[in-house]
């Protein structure tokens, strides 16, 4: 294909193609697209000439990033532009009493007009500083890269090192490698278990929290980092509660109890969690581009969500089940077979109950750990917090996004309004920080001390 077509740099792999199905659904609502960014927020100006030489090296090694996602056929391909665009942006943004100037810009450009896909870069580098503050903005669309891979390439612009930059290097979709591991009636097996799967998910029909008839405008956000001391805590109660490995699963269950708590009158089932499992090695350093993830998803029937014991108990079994039955590879094949689909199609089978015909999730979910791409300097630069934020479809309207930082734990929740509005995330966040903070199953925390607000 490239030989006969120079200007195509890459093919989307079946991951690519299911995050791009959900950019088609976000476009169909009138929003921008599947944009996703990271934020790190510094004490200083980082060394600019540095950065800009950094950043140049990536779109030299890495030519996708300043690509064009283009349609040939029924297939999409990232393709080289006749004229290159510049991706790397910085912006004094001067302080003023009415707002905050960063957030301002933040907001402006994740909330940008749509643009045609063939026109939006892929990926973007903003330096903002309102003179006293400054933050690294880095925004992709998600058909370029997971979470993780956006990760690597924050780690890749802070290495120092030229020699070991040069261990950054780009290999095959993880995807297409796990599927080759299969023969075809293998796959064939793989596919009806995800199916399967799916079809027992739909029994339930998805508690979706606020059921408004009103079209999405813009994508907020309202960033909380919680103390050290709390974080020490939180992962405390998340061993006990779901173990060494399944900390997502425990903000997961703490949401779902959170949001049971300030909805009335929730109609559904079950709260149902679309989340990724990461086929990366850990510590890999390729990749970059390219997603490379599989979907799983946490369900929990709403009678289970007065009794925290059996909430997570439950949550806990649910995942081993899944991994005893292999459900994050039998999804490999569904990927594949549904990167055929248009994208309308794809998108509409993501979202949509086979049974109900109606939303699939309660919210989105994200959580990226401890991230490999900072320590405790950027580019001379010190990292003083990170937060990241992605555009959603509505329903659900609503994200959570988590991470771990230099010991401290930032939730990150993205809300479509006028869906839902911050008077209502204050609501939802007070009642989060007591479920993160409480260790008495079968009952509601009491009042503790809130985490400092961003």
């Amino acid at each position: 294909m490239t030989a006969k077509n120079p200007d195509i740099l890459q093919a989307l792999n079946p991951a690519d193609c299911f995050t791009l199905a959900m950019d088609e659904q976000i476009r169909r609502e009138n929003m921008p697209g599947s944009l996703c960014g990271f934020a790190l927020e510094l004490d200083k100006m980082p060394d600019v000439a540095e950065l800009t030489r950094r950043i140049e090296e990536l779109v030299q090694r890495f030519p996708v990033v300043q690509s064009s996602l283009q349609q040939r056929g029924r297939r999409f391909y990232w393709c080289r532009r006749q004229q290159p665009r510049p991706i790397f942006f910085q912006r004094h943004c001067p302080a003023t009493d009415a707002a905050d100037p960063l957030r301002t810009y933040i907001l402006e450009h994740i909330n940008r007009s749509a643009e045609p896909r063939e026109a939006i870069n892929p990926l973007e580098f903003h330096l903002l500083s309102d003179g006293a503050r400054h933050l690294f903005f880095m925004r992709w669309l998600h058909p370029l890269c997971d979470a993780r891979g956006a990760d690597l390439i924050l780690k890749y612009l802070n290495t120092a090192d030229p020699g070991q930059r040069q261990s950054f290097a780009e290999s095959e979709p993880l995807v297409d490698v796990q599927l080759r591991k299969f023969s075809f009636w293998q796959k064939i097996r793989l596919f009806l278990k995800a199916k399967r799967h799916i079809e027992q998910l739909d029994r339930y029909r998805s508690i979706v929290p606020l059921q408004r008839d009103l079209p999405a405008r813009r994508l907020n956000y309202s960033t909380h980092r919680f103390s050290a001391e709390q974080t020490r805590l939180i992962n405390s109660l998340a061993r006990r509660q779901v173990g060494l490995t399944g900390t997502s699963l425990y903000y997961i269950g703490c949401l779902m109890r959170a949001l049971e708590q300030i909805t009335e009158q929730p109609e559904g089932d079950a709260y149902c969690v679309p989340y990724a499992f990461n086929l990366r090695r850990q510590k890999a350093l390729t990749p970059l581009l390219g997603n490379h993830i599989c979907p799983l998803f946490a369900q929990v029937p709403k009678p289970l969500l007065a009794n925290r014991q059996r909430l997570f108990e439950h949550l806990k079994k649910q995942n081993a089940e899944v991994i005893r039955q292999q459900i994050d590879y039998a999804f490999l094949p569904a990927m594949w077979a549904a990167s055929w689909l248009s994208l309308q199609k794809h998108g509409e089978q993501l979202r949509k109950s086979y049974h109900h015909g109606t939303e699939r999730s309660s919210f989105w979910f994200s959580d990226i750990g401890q991230p490999d791409s900072t320590t405790e300097n950027f580019c001379q630069a010190g990292v003083t917090g990170m937060f990241h934020l992605c555009q959603i479809s509505t329903p659900p309207a609503l994200a959570l996004l988590t991470c771990q930082f230099q010991k401290q734990l930032t939730l990150t929740y993205n809300f479509l309004e006028p869906l839902y509005d911050q008077s209502w995330l204050d609501r939802l966040h007070i009642a989060m920080t007591r479920e993160l903070l409480n260790d008495h199953p079968g009952e509601t925390a009491g009042t503790t001390n809130h985490p400092h607000d961003e």
